[in-house]
């Protein structure tokens, strides 16, 4: 693969800066590149941009709404967006359930669901990990029975990304307890306003709402709204799991969020010398450099399999793993950084007076909370053990 960008992808990547130039808000760029929270509106205000545009879905084939970009040109949008402070696009519709449907989806779900996901008037969550379930997706235990033309469903799920905000689920769900634990799931999609859905919130260890408990209790869910075949559903499953673990990589965001580490390390004085300039910290800071050029390649390479395509395989959980590794690394090289500065204080403690100016270099005060969010990272969307044993099995045959 040539990594050189042609004439024609350096045009469109000066396309792309002009886009984010006039149309990323400036207060949300603001909030992204000084590690503060994003409202539900915040990020509803930047999906709207970008399907406004065409470039929201840009995986998707052009006949549902895609832009038609092959591999580099969604590997320089990306990098552009996370390197301008664009916010990242919530993935739940888009980016997991979007090419499940186009995939396995009826026509008639394709036509009602995708343009949805799209325009904005469903947000979508993740019903996957349950208690005691989180790697080990093939055993879970909510249930859905089949009762008329509705199955009937029981159970709970857990670490619910921004469920407080979905009025939609697309969970696995248990139809035949007497099959093999893979081959009696099924995928389903169900409306969390529906009677019998109660949501219930985890705080988080940096303080934060992000994560839910939703719980299941005899909520009836049309049985048009099962994707594919009943009992089918591990094959979906594996297939969404490809695209969030690619995601879960954030290339472009471990680039953005490496070249600020370069400044701070740039501008912290540590014995009289630019931190940047002290043997141990440039160390570590080249080898997590050279760790995510490596990635970037890899990363092309599965979008081109993607593009051509194929599905993302071992490789997805390659990147998973690396890009998990190297983001938490970036996060926890700029807390060195930052020094005392960095400690978890209360967020009002760290503003002088409870006024609008930090104490200390402003790009401190984020960074004790983001430092604790990454440490999930290497967990969710499989955790890092078991894609070492997806790639033992896929590529070793062990």
């Amino acid at each position: 693969m040539d990594l050189q960008f042609t004439q024609e992808e350096q045009a469109f990547r000066g396309e792309v800066l002009q886009f984010l130039k006039d149309k990323l808000p400036e207060h949300l760029s603001r909030k992204v590149k000084g590690g503060l929270h994003l409202t539900r509106e915040d990020m509803l205000q930047w999906h709207a941009v970008l399907n406004e545009r065409g470039w929201l879905a840009n995986h998707w084939p052009e006949q549902y709404g895609g832009p038609g970009w092959g591999a580099v040109q969604k590997f320089i949008f990306e990098n552009e967006c996370a390197l301008a402070g664009a916010p990242r696009i919530v993935p739940f519709g888009v980016n997991m359930l979007g090419p499940v449907l186009i995939k396995y989806g009826s026509e008639e779900q394709k036509k009602y669901w995708l343009p949805r996901i799209l325009n904005g008037d469903d947000w979508w969550c993740q019903g996957y990990s349950e208690p005691g379930s989180g790697s080990d997706l093939a055993s879970v235990k909510t249930t859905a029975v089949l009762d008329g033309d509705h199955y009937v469903v029981n159970g709970q799920k857990t670490w619910t990304t921004l469920g407080q905000h979905a009025n939609m689920i697309f969970c696995l769900v248990r139809t035949n307890r007497e099959a093999k634990a893979q081959s009696g799931i099924s995928f389903l999609l169900v409306d969390m306003k529906a009677p019998g859905v109660e949501v219930r919130p985890i705080i988080t260890l940096d303080g934060e709402h992000e994560v839910n408990e939703v719980f299941f209790t005899d909520v009836r869910v049309p049985a048009r709204n099962l994707v594919g075949e009943q009992d089918k559903g591990w094959t979906y499953a594996k297939f969404l799991l490809t695209y969030e673990r690619t995601n879960i990589a954030g290339v472009g965001f471990s680039v953005a969020a490496l070249e600020k580490l370069k400044r701070i390390a740039r501008k912290v004085q540590r014995n009289g010398r630019p931190l940047a300039q002290d043997p141990m910290f440039a160390t570590r800071l080249a080898k997590v450099e050279i760790d995510l050029e490596n990635m970037k390649t890899t990363n092309l390479r599965v979008i081109a399999a993607v593009a051509g395509g194929g599905v993302p395989g071992a490789e997805s959980s390659m990147l998973k793993i690396r890009g998990t590794e190297i983001r938490q690394e970036i996060s926890s090289l700029a807390r060195r950084a930052m020094g005392p500065y960095a400690q978890p204080f209360i967020e009002e403690a760290l503003h002088e007076g409870f006024g609008e100016e930090p104490v200390g270099p402003a790009e401190a005060a984020p960074l004790a909370a983001q430092y604790f969010n990454n440490r999930k990272l290497s967990i969710f969307g499989g955790s890092n053990e078991i894609q070492k044993n997806i790639i033992s099995k896929m590529i070793l045959g062990l």
